[in-house]
């Protein structure tokens, strides 16, 4: 799948749904957002916000007008779900942003996320732009439990803070779909293998896991990730599932274990990158700046643990 192609989600039995490759990091098969055609249209993920006009083409693609667009839906702040959502609310004057409301104020003001981002992500912030501040009068602050109304289909917004304290996934019952943020890892689906994500500063293994189990309940069908595309899982749901939970779990494992041999964090980091396996599923630079930061993650998570 090239950047900027738009393709229908052919999993399961969905319909009205589309996703694009927005060519996140210069990198093919890593940040995807969704598009629901409904009465309600509407976008789920904004992406870094550099290419945010690939979303604007892929909505003029599906005869979706800008003045049309009604709703603008981030799983969490971070700029790689959420930074494109300024641009999208300027373009688009009649869309809501629908944020979580532990986040909401960081759309409004996101000085301090732009600030967290540049630490957490190190020279790969060249591929970001600063983002758009969302107008408050265009937030719409979503809790657990809260419906977005599209028409035929709604997001059913469930808490998932394991990743990052802001975080929902979103369940979509007619498309037997949940818009998974980051709760359930990184997919690729080129080598279908799936990915530990555990960015500092919130990252919390136990709050992980019971991310998955609430993925668990809702039951879904099929999984839309963030990073990358849809994932038709079926009764196989439980085992994908468990396969995420091994992989963070043997992660954190080994990242502390290499912190007790080795003489400082740096040296763990740089252990950790010399040891990723991740060049073939995206590229060399993005697989070694994603290894140094998930480490840095976990490292804070220990520290906070300890």
């Amino acid at each position: 799948m090239e950047s900027g192609s738009v393709r229908a989600v052919t999993a399961g039995d969905c319909t009205d749904l589309y996703y694009l490759d927005t060519g996140m990091y210069d990198t093919d098969g890593y940040g995807a957002v969704y598009v629901l055609d409904d009465d309600r249209p509407a976008v789920v993920e904004t992406g870094i916000g550099t290419n945010h006009e690939r979303i604007l083409e892929a909505l003029a693609e599906l005869d979706i007008a800008r003045d049309e667009l009604a709703a603008i839906a981030v799983t969490h702040v971070h700029l790689d779900h959420a930074g494109g959502a300024g641009f999208l609310a300027r373009a688009c004057p009649n869309a809501d942003v629908y944020v979580p409301a532990a986040g909401a104020s960081h759309l409004a003001d996101p000085s301090a996320l732009v600030a967290g981002t540049k630490a957490a992500v190190g020279d790969q912030w060249e591929f970001y732009t600063e983002p758009e501040p969302v107008p408050e009068d265009r937030i719409v602050e979503i809790d657990d439990g809260d419906v977005i109304d599209l028409g035929d289909h709604e997001l059913r917004v469930h808490e998932a803070p394991g990743h990052a304290f802001h975080q929902v996934v979103f369940a979509d019952p007619e498309n037997d779909a949940v818009f998974t943020g980051d709760a359930a890892g990184l997919w690729a689906p080129k080598h279908e293998r799936i990915v530990e994500t555990s960015p500092p500063s919130d990252f919390d293994l136990e709050g992980c896991l019971a991310d998955l189990e609430t993925i668990a309940e809702i039951d879904p069908d099929v999984l839309c990730y963030t990073h990358f595309g849809p994932r038709e899982v079926g009764d196989d749901l439980d085992r994908a599932l468990e396969e995420y939970a091994t992989v963070l779990e043997e992660w954190v494992a080994d990242v502390a274990a290499a912190r007790e041999e080795l003489e400082d964090d740096e040296a763990v980091i740089e252990h950790v990158v010399a040891s990723t396996d991740l060049e073939d599923v995206w590229n060399e630079r993005k697989a070694s700046a994603e290894a140094a930061m998930n480490a840095r993650g976990v490292l804070g998570y220990l520290d906070d643990r300890d």
